[in-house]
Formats: structure tokens, C-alpha cells, sequence
């Protein structure tokens, strides 16, 4: 479904990215994890076309789309979570959920199934964005991109400061929306958290790709990625 050949990326004369291969196959939850500086969001934002200044290749779902802007990828299907979650402060979270277009009706998901999955949603539903705690707006972050149908979901630390029941609510999501067929690539320091969702994961170290491992054999490092980690 998503493919990187070779892909590099400069900030002026510093690089930042050095060939990073990767392949998400259709219907997978994979991973990239690494220590804070190794190229992590500076890979998901290439992908998104939020970051210009690349060399390599992007294919999604057998289409190059490394011309394309970021408005386009969206239409394709590519749709991104970002780590500040870009929540409209002075908008509510219903128009927050309506605002973006549909992209792909098939895979859309409906207010009626947001508010089901995210009761708190329902709940502050007129509230306005600027209310809402670290935890609700990672909902609503998420929700948002789910109303789209994006068949691709970059996502960029979605348990990153949030208590452990909202981790949990986080985690069955992903679960879920990995069930129904949708493709995940996910930044993740939680290496827990990665373990407990995904099926690969790629280790960047320094803008490069490090290790890519099955999650039987992430999970049996676990120790080791974790002191390399930091954490």
C-alpha cells in the first residue's frame, strides 16, 4: 500500500534523512521507532508532502506520489495525525469532526460510529476545541481523520503524554480500524504500546533505517530497544 525507495531529506545544507526504504503492506499496523532527532516526523511529513525538500521515491498503493502536494495525497487517501493534533481551537468539536472532506466514502467513518468509539466526544460534542484536555483532543484528532476514510493513517505519537486509560482507548482504535482493513504507519516511542498493535517495525537511528523486525522478535528485544531508546 505505501512504499519508500531511497528517500532523503535536507534542511538547507543539513540532512536528514539518508535512503530510507520501507514497505506498508495493505491492511498492516507498522512502526517507526527511534530516539528524539533520528528522522522520525520528518519521515511522516515527506510522506504527508509537507516537507519539499526530498530525493527518493513514494508510491502509494501502486501510484508514485512524490510530486503531489499535500492536499492531494489526502484525496488519494494518506491521512495524518500529527503530534500537536491541529485541533480548530475556536471551532467545536462536531465541526472539528465535519470541517475536513470525505475522501473515500466506503471507508468513512460516520459521526454515529466517532461517537460510539469516543463516548467523550458525544459527550462535549458543542464544547469548543480550546477545552478540551491533552486526552480528548488525541481523540479528536484521531476521529477526524477516521470521518475522512483514509485508507492510510500516519500517525505521529499517539500515546505521547496521555494517561494509561486513554492508551488503552488509543490502542483499540488502532486495533479496530486495523480489523476493518485500513494500513497504519505510526511513529511510537511507547515501545509497549508499539508491541501491543503492530506487526513490523522499523528502527531508525540517525536517518537511517536500523533494524526491521517482525513484532515477535521487537517484542523479544523489548529490554535491549528500550535502553537504546532511553526510556
Amino acid at each position: 500500500m505505501l512504499e519508500v525507495r531511497g528517500l532523503e531529506a535536507f534542511y538547507g545544507d543539513a540532512q536528514a534523512l539518508h535512503g530510507v526504504d520501507l514497505v506498508v503492506r495493505e491492511g498492516e499496523v507498522v512502526t517507526l521507532v527511534g530516539r528524539n532527532g533520528a528522522g522520525k516526523t520528518t519521515l511522516l511529513r515527506c510522506l504527508m508532502g509537507l516537507h519539499r525538500d526530498v530525493r527518493g521515491s513514494v508510491t502509494l498503493d501502486g501510484t508514485e506520489i512524490t510530486g503531489l502536494g499535500p492536499h492531494q495525497r489526502a484525496r488519494r487517501g494518506l491521512g495524518w495525525v500529527q503530534d500537536d493534533r491541529g485541533i480548530y481551537a475556536s471551532l467545536s468539536v462536531e465541526e472539528n469532526l465535519t470541517l475536513p472532506p470525505v475522501t473515500h466514502p466506503d471507508g468513512a467513518w460516520s459521526l454515529a460510529q466517532v461517537y460510539d468509539a469516543f463516548p467523550v466526544l458525544a459527550d462535549r460534542r458543542r464544547a469548543p476545541g480550546t477545552t478540551l484536555s491533552g486526552g480528548e483532543q488525541q481523540m479528536l484528532a484521531l476521529a477526524r481523520v477516521l470521518r475522512t476514510g483514509a485508507r492510510v493513517l500516519l500517525l505521529d505519537e499517539p500515546s505521547e503524554g496521555l494517561a494509561p486509560v486513554i492508551v488503552q482507548r488509543i490502542r483499540d482504535i488502532v486495533q479496530q480500524v486495523k480489523a476493518n482493513g485500513t494500513t497504519v504507519l505510526l511513529v511510537e516511542q511507547n515501545v509497549r504500546f508499539a508491541s501491543s498493535v503492530a506487526d513490523r517495525h522499523y528502527v531508525l537511528a540517525e536517518g537511517h533505517v536500523a533494524a526491521d523486525l517482525d513484532n515477535e522478535e521487537f517484542t523479544r528485544r523489548q529490554d535491549e530497544l528500550l535502553a537504546y531508546l532511553g526510556m
